[in-house]
């Protein structure tokens, strides 16, 4: 994935969460744009611990040849207990 391409899926309005899917089989969640930094050659991903959280508790990089897709989230329900 292009940086070019990475950045429009993380500044699309309104923001929309997405999972990054890699080389490797890993998936990282993107909940919040400020939870997402993209240089020409890596993504840096921010992992909050709190639900809806924008700060993050644990950072990874990742190189952008290893994106092989992404992926929207389906929308939260706010329904509990699955009722």
């Amino acid at each position: 994935m292009t940086h070019e391409e990475l950045h429009d899926v993380a500044r699309r309005q309104p923001f929309k969460p997405f999972r990054l899917h890699l080389t490797t089989g890993e998936t990282y969640d993107v909940r919040h744009p400020d939870l997402i930094m993209v240089g020409r050659r890596s993504a840096v991903i921010g992992i909050a611990k709190a639900r809806g959280g924008t700060a993050y508790d644990r950072l990874f990089q990742i190189d952008l040849l290893h994106i092989v897709g992404a992926e929207d989230l389906p929308a939260r329900s706010n329904r509990r207990n699955g009722k």
